[in-house]
């Protein structure tokens, strides 16, 4: 299969490895880039692959929403705004649940949503340089979706901390307050990623499969319940004169000037 922001492959060894492939524009998430994760996962789970390496090409992982994508949905109609909040919880609930082990290797920034693209997978090893931020409040912005998540990963001090401030941090406190499991050096981040991937292929596959299903059927439904009330609260903030005035400061490249409302 074809894809235009990333590249998918597939090995006899039963490793897929699917890399963001974007990176003048430093691997930001698209339209197109989403449709090509939700395909590329598709295509992993039908090929009954074992484990899963997501990372980026070139400096960042990823750097969050396309500039593009930014300004048109900031023009976007209410109902607009929530197709499109449906979509990102698409991708972060079908990463989230992937039956495979999923494996981050974060190769350099991941903020914003490539925060959460990365911090969402079972695994997540990075490079010491890489840099870990949901920035969402300083655009106007709420990190509605992946709070369900995050609530998940980390303890409720950190979260509140991090999506608050909206505070950027280096690998050494990501890894200090649980948000990655392993730093590892540039050179060795995808072999330190496949012998991760051996390690669970050593496992039983059935084993493994009824594990991650046996975690994640501990709270379904409060999720699916916290995932209707963020896709709401995400789709509600992008009609707020804050967050047109974040947009529109961000892209100027200027401080931007609240209102409150």
């Amino acid at each position: 299969m074809t894809y235009q922001t990333l590249t998918c492959q597939q090995e006899e060894s039963g490793i897929a490895t699917v890399t963001l492939t974007v990176p003048e524009k430093r691997n930001a998430i698209s339209s197109d880039m989403i449709d090509d994760l939700l395909a590329a996962l598709d295509q992993v789970e039908r090929g009954a692959l074992r484990v899963l390496i997501l990372t980026g090409s070139g400096k960042a992982f990823c750097a969050g929403m396309d500039l593009d994508e930014l300004e048109r949905v900031a023009r976007q109609t209410p109902q607009e705004n929530l197709e499109n909040a449906r979509r990102v919880t698409r991708l972060f609930s079908r990463l989230y649940t992937f039956p495979q082990p999923v494996i981050a290797a974060v190769n350099g920034s991941a903020i914003a949503g490539g925060c959460g693209l990365a911090t969402l997978a079972d695994i997540t090893i990075a490079v010491p340089e890489a840099k870990f931020g949901y920035t969402e409040v300083k655009l106007g912005f709420i990190p509605a979706i992946v709070s369900v998540f995050l609530r998940r990963r980390l303890g409720d001090k950190h979260v509140r901390e991090l999506l608050l401030t909206g505070r950027v941090i280096d690998a050494a406190e990501a890894f200090r307050i649980g948000l990655i499991t392993e730093i590892v050096p540039a050179e060795n981040l995808m072999a330190r990623a496949r012998h991760i991937a051996d390690l669970l292929r050593s496992a039983s596959p059935t084993a493994i499969a009824q594990t991650k299903k046996l975690l994640l059927s501990f709270d379904r439904a409060a999720v699916h319940a916290e995932l209707e009330a963020a896709i709401e609260a995400n789709a509600a903030i992008r009609s707020t004169p804050d967050f047109r005035e974040g947009v529109a400061a961000f892209l100027e490249k200027r401080p931007p000037k609240w209102s409150g409302d």
